[in-house]
């Protein structure tokens, strides 16, 4: 699995299927961003049937092809759209375009499970929340930095158990490469992805509402520029946020595309929790300098510190999880409540931050 470029990091897992073959279609559309690889790959191995692709570029669904041959190339959405054993379709389109693709598959009766950033204006996502209680379809998302880095499932099961008591800040730093000749035009279009807090700022503030178990928080400040990319105008190549959540707790992040070329990642991705009994540090990527090994966990707590190497131990719950909640309409692998809130903060962040000159 190559670590160079972000754009098409698609971590892989161990099969843990949660249902039978058979048991589960699913369709990708709109294959503009890799990350839809990613989220192909949990759902196969959870035990999804992938039946069906479509992207209008020819060579993105034969490119697609190459690694899930099980699927067929549909002629056009609305073929899928219309097949009634699929049950769920999963994209990464251009940001800009992810709520009008996603209504009109839960309006067709279908679970929409979408790359982030999920939507880039308040109004998308005003519209995102009236189609899914109209229609009684999930919108999903698929915020990797949590969701597909073993640490960061093992260090919310460390959370959960009480190991470094009430979480009062979480800190997340999140690098990114930047690899501007491989990046398509839409990239660096403000209005179709919607500024870096709205981008790349949802892991963060998905992952501090998590970690925190908070339900809503407010943004206290937050900033944008463009310091190194005068040949892209509208590109923001810093961002970061502070915020207080309802319960208390705090969070800053950093979010940028000034990742060097010598490190062996597309992103030094970190991660601190703070809580009353202890703290952990997430080194998502690898340990620089040290290790090139993903997923390096840190605990400290009232018995000593710990180095915890959690890759290949706890997997990727949250696709089976998310495959169950499309079959039985529960919420384990996550509300739509808490995935609806991510969006809107990240989206307020956008919308207020100070620009930095």
């Amino acid at each position: 699995m190559q670590k160079s470029d972000g754009m098409n990091y698609a971590p892989q897992g161990k099969a843990r299927p949660v249902v039978e073959p058979g048991t589960f279609a699913i369709a990708a559309v709109a294959l503009d961003h890799g990350h839809i690889y990613g989220m192909c790959n949990g759902l196969t191995e959870a035990g999804a049937d992938l039946k069906w692709v479509y992207d209008p570029d020819p060579v993105r669904v034969e490119q697609f092809l190459e690694s899930f041959p099980q699927a067929r190339a549909a002629r056009n959405a609305d073929e899928i759209l219309q097949d009634e054993e699929v049950r769920l379709v999963a994209s990464a389109a251009v940001p800009s375009l992810r709520c009008q693709l996603g209504c009109e598959v839960m309006r067709h009766g279908k679970d929409y499970f979408t790359d982030k950033a999920p939507m880039t204006t308040l109004e998308q996502l005003a519209e995102a929340k009236r189609q899914a209680a109209a229609t009684g379809r999930k919108y999903a998302v698929y915020y990797s930095e949590r969701l597909h880095t073993e640490c960061s499932i093992y260090a919310g099961n460390l959370i959960d158990g009480g190991a470094i008591g009430r979480v009062l800040q979480v800190i997340g730093m999140g690098p990114h490469r930047l690899n501007a000749p491989s990046r398509p035009d839409w990239f660096f279009d403000f209005a179709q992805y919607g500024g870096i807090l709205c981008d790349i700022g949802s892991h963060q503030i998905e992952q501090f509402l998590h970690f925190s178990g908070a339900r809503d928080a407010t943004v206290t400040s937050s900033r944008v520029a463009n310091y190194n990319n005068p040949d892209h105008p509208e590109l923001e190549d810093f961002g970061d946020a502070a915020l207080v959540a309802d319960n208390g707790a705090t969070n800053y992040f950093r979010v940028d595309w000034f990742t060097p070329d010598g490190l062996g990642a597309w992103g030094d991705g970190r991660t601190f929790i703070l809580g009353t009994q202890g703290y952990i540090e997430l080194r998502k990527y690898l340990d620089v300098g040290r290790d090139s090994e993903s997923d390096q966990l840190y605990l400290v707590d009232g018995k000593g510190e710990q180095h915890i190497r959690t890759h290949d131990t706890v997997g990727f719950p949250f696709f089976g999880q998310l495959i169950l909640d499309c079959l039985e309409r529960t919420e384990r692998a996550m509300t739509q409540e808490h995935t609806f809130k991510a969006a809107e903060l990240c989206l307020i962040a956008q919308r207020d931050a100070q620009r930095v000159a």
